[in-house]
């Protein structure tokens, strides 16, 4: 599969945005066709390496707005606390009708169009790191000025390497809190998991293997299966058996309850920025 995108400008490539680029090659988009802006001359440097035109803001201050010009897809990845900063610098330099996806959480559509010219369409998007492995998943909210075929390439850019959920943007801090925080979950959970394999005797890299391949491999079967979770777990616990028994334990412990709890407290940290 190979993605052609209009010429794309990403302004600022962090570990999230950093995500995304990494898919978007990985599918096969062309490098020559990315200008992108980072904040130090050696980040810059790595990815002129990989054919990609990059320039540094910290060597040259007109870094960003030199980028936008003529690009059809703008793409933020700068911290949320900057974003409003970056596009009241090139707000002048946005080409008609160009489409401007944050990356960023808690910055609204609002607050990013109240700063672009009219015609230029913003779009917000919230993916999560394993995009950079083709297994992400994003959620995109259309602001007022987005029309379809906005909306249509601001999706491209994460369909090329995972799913897309269009949700309003009410939903998105939620959506973040479940999808964008959940890869830190899913790694704490192996992190413990294995802790608990090693205090049984294995070895570290005994431990890995297990639990990882375990992971692994049920997932693959909800994918391949087509059942609930629910259906293939109750399939695998037989009744009076060691794994019901287990199950048990789990279940005293109100995993869903605090799966809530922690995605509550995502969503109000979100708040919060966006307030700040």
């Amino acid at each position: 599969m190979t993605i052609a995108l209009p010429r794309t400008a990403m302004l600022g490539v962090g570990s999230m945005s950093g995500s995304v680029l990494e898919g978007l090659l990985a599918a096969g988009l062309d490098p020559t066709t990315v200008t992108l802006t980072t904040r130090s001359e050696q980040s810059a440097a790595a990815w002129r390496e990989r054919g990609l035109d990059a320039t540094a803001t910290e060597t040259d201050p007109d870094a960003n707005r030199e980028a936008v010009r003529g690009a059809g897809l703008v793409v933020l990845g700068v911290k949320p606390y900057l974003v409003g900063e970056v596009l009241d610098e090139v707000a002048a330099s946005l080409h008609p009708g160009a489409v401007v996806v944050s990356v960023a959480v808690g910055t609204t559509l609002a607050s990013m169009e109240a700063r672009v010219p009219a015609g230029v369409r913003v779009v917000r998007a919230l993916p999560n790191t394993p995009i950079g492995v083709g297994h992400g998943v994003t959620g995109v909210s259309a602001g007022t000025t987005a029309d379809a075929e906005a909306v249509a390439l601001a999706s491209s850019v994460f369909t090329a390497s995972g799913q897309v959920i269009e949700v309003p943007e009410a939903q998105l801090d939620a959506l973040s809190a479940v999808s964008g925080s959940g890869p830190a979950y899913v790694f704490l959970l192996v992190e413990q998991w294995q802790q608990a394999a090693e205090a049984l005797g294995f070895t570290p890299e005994q431990a890995a293997t297990m639990v990882q391949g375990t992971i692994r491999g049920a997932v693959e079967l909800i994918a391949a299966s087509g059942l609930e979770p629910a259906d293939l777990r109750r399939a695998v616990t037989s009744p009076k058996g060691t794994t019901e028994r287990a199950v048990a334990v789990l279940q005293d412990a109100d995993l869903a309850g605090t799966f809530t709890r922690a995605s509550r407290a995502a969503i109000a940290r979100a708040e919060e920025i966006a307030a700040s």
